[in-house]
């Protein structure tokens, strides 16, 4: 049976998210949908968006995505992100949506899109493991 996971993040769920701004608006079935608002606190040295932050959208999104098909003692973790970023962002609003492309029994792999309205800011391919706690 897969985990609960909520589709709004709860105080103390993901502490960093949370100190970004990120919220997760959609999961399940191996798709998760992020929100950020961009704002001032979140700019790099040249104005605009650090791209930590739309790094750290993706990496987050895809571990909600395959939370939502993970089992009762499964647990994930990044192994890696390959991101290639495509504006920088100013002002507005983000959204990441990422899918599971192939989960196996202990390694998957996802891919992020993450935009700003109608423009594509950053896709990224990440590889998780998936483990088994005690």
């Amino acid at each position: 049976m897969p985990k609960e996971f909520p589709t709004v993040s709860p105080q103390g769920f993901h502490p960093f998210g949370e100190l970004i701004g990120l919220e997760f608006t959609a999961i399940g079935e191996g798709r998760s949908r992020c929100e950020l608002q961009v704002r001032d606190e979140l700019f790099n040295p040249h104005g605009v968006l650090h791209g930590g932050v739309v790094y750290s959208m993706a990496d987050t999104g895809m571990g909600g995505a395959l939370y939502s098909l993970l089992e009762e003692k499964e647990l994930c973790t990044t192994v890696e992100i390959k991101i290639a970023y495509f504006a920088a962002v100013k002002e507005g609003k983000l959204a990441c949506d990422t899918r599971v492309i192939e989960r196996r029994s202990r390694i998957a792999i996802l891919e992020s899109e993450v935009t700003g309205g109608d423009r594509l800011v950053a896709k990224a391919l990440g590889t998780f493991y998936i483990y088994e706690t005690r």
